[in-house]
């Protein structure tokens, strides 16, 4: 299947899906398909801080309808919170939309894990990743942490680069959400996360949503 990809929201995340996608593919010895579209960063973290849906879901389907010129046979938007309309924007998409909030659901669910950090933008992380987890409490920072978290988020995602004051902060946050909070793991609710932490190197368990919706976006990919 050709895999449509709504980019850009930010650069980073977008790196990491192609080259996740990249390296399944690879180790499969099979012929990756893909075309991506770019959103802009700033209209989507304006539409959502307004809440703006219709906004938001005009330009997925205006991008959308170039994956369908393009031969994409499904659609990704590869931003967490690029999914706070997602519900509408299905409802609308000429092509079947990989629904990251359902697939990390899916694997929390299987994971056994009962209490969850978060850490991404304000809406993710207040919103307890859009009440998406069932099987799980999510637990966002308190206070400043929010605060920080989001801004430092916010900051990462537009530039594609993460600062060492923002590690920190991610860390620190991190940290307390274990420590004090009874987290058994930190949920990466913002795709440029893996500008910090990986699966791989991380001291602490994480549920790494980009990696998870990657991972189901090959699975349909490869099985179409």
């Amino acid at each position: 299947m050709h895999i449509g990809l709504i980019g850009g929201i930010g650069p980073a995340a977008t790196d990491f899906y192609y080259r996740r996608l990249i390296a399944t593919f690879a180790s499969r010895k099979a012929a990756l398909e893909l075309t991506i579209v770019h959103a802009d960063t700033q209209t989507l973290l304006s539409n959502l801080s307004r809440n703006d849906i219709e906004a938001q879901v005009a330009i997925y389907s205006r991008l959308t309808d170039r994956l369908v010129a393009a031969g994409a046979g499904c659609v990704v938007v590869t931003s967490i919170a690029g999914h706070f309309c997602i519900e509408a924007f299905k409802s609308v998409s000429p092509l079947p939309v990989v629904d990251m909030i359902a697939e990390v659901g899916h694997a929390v669910d299987k994971n056994g894990l009962k209490r969850i950090g978060i850490l991404g933008t304000r809406t993710v992380m207040e919103t307890r990743f859009y009440g998406g987890i069932r099987s799980a409490e999510i637990i966002p920072p308190s206070g400043s942490d929010l605060d920080d978290v989001h801004q430092a988020y916010v900051a990462m995602a537009a530039s594609g680069v993460a600062t060492e004051a923002q590690r920190s902060i991610f860390n620190h946050v991190s940290r307390k959400l274990l420590e004090e909070n009874g987290a058994e793991a930190i949920m990466l609710g913002g795709t440029d996360l893996a500008l910090v932490f990986s699966q791989d190197h991380a001291s602490f368990p994480l549920v790494d949503c980009a990696a998870i919706h990657v991972d189901a976006i090959a699975r349909l990919a490869l099985s179409a």
